[in-house]
């Protein structure tokens, strides 16, 4: 089964997938990264040639290959799960977790990383703590239905939401047994 990290932008997801690929021994696989490598650009510049739609049908085609796979841990876009094939792909064989932060410790975050040369482009074109606000309202029903975990990252570092993980992960096994039945029937 793989481990599948979800949530808004500066949640965590990529940091946290690295640290729980390395305590887990399994591969990680961040969808991004992924598409940069596929296609040769960034999402910044994904965006800007094709437009949101462009990069949108990119996401989608690594995360049905990495449906394919079995005992990763996949870092997803901020809007992967936004598209509900990506989420049947991935539900069949994965467990859902969701990095979660409130808007002010996001918007932090995302002025940080802009400030830091990690340009992420804008989803809306409003500035950022209002862009944060009004996406996040817009996708939190989406995430909350989709999550069989939820951590909050606003106040833990990167170890530590890897710690609640792994402790929260054997919680989670008899839905993995039921994941590996409907598979072996």
């Amino acid at each position: 089964m793989n481990i599948i990290l979800t949530g808004y932008r500066c949640t965590g997801k990529t940091s946290t997938g690295r640290r729980l690929s390395a305590r887990l021994g399994r591969p990680l696989f961040d969808t991004d990264e992924l598409i940069l490598h596929r296609i040769g650009r960034t999402v910044e510049e994904i965006v800007a040639v094709g437009g949101w739609s462009a990069f949108r049908d990119a996401e989608r085609a690594v995360i049905r290959n990495l449906s394919l796979l079995d005992g990763g841990v996949i870092a997803t876009g901020g809007g992967a799960l936004l598209d509900p094939r990506n989420v049947g792909y991935l539900r069949e064989n994965g467990l859902f977790i969701w990095l979660v932060a409130d808007a002010a410790t996001i918007a932090g975050r995302l002025e940080k990383d802009q400030a830091s040369g990690n340009k992420r482009p804008s989803l809306s074109g409003k500035p950022v703590v209002e862009e944060v606000q009004e996406i996040l309202a817009q996708r939190e029903p989406i995430y909350r239905g989709i999550a069989d975990l939820t951590v909050d990252t606003a106040s833990r570092g990167v170890e530590a939401v890897a710690t609640v993980i792994c402790r929260r992960l054997p919680a989670q096994a008899p839905r993995a047994e039921r994941i590996a039945r409907r598979k072996e029937g």
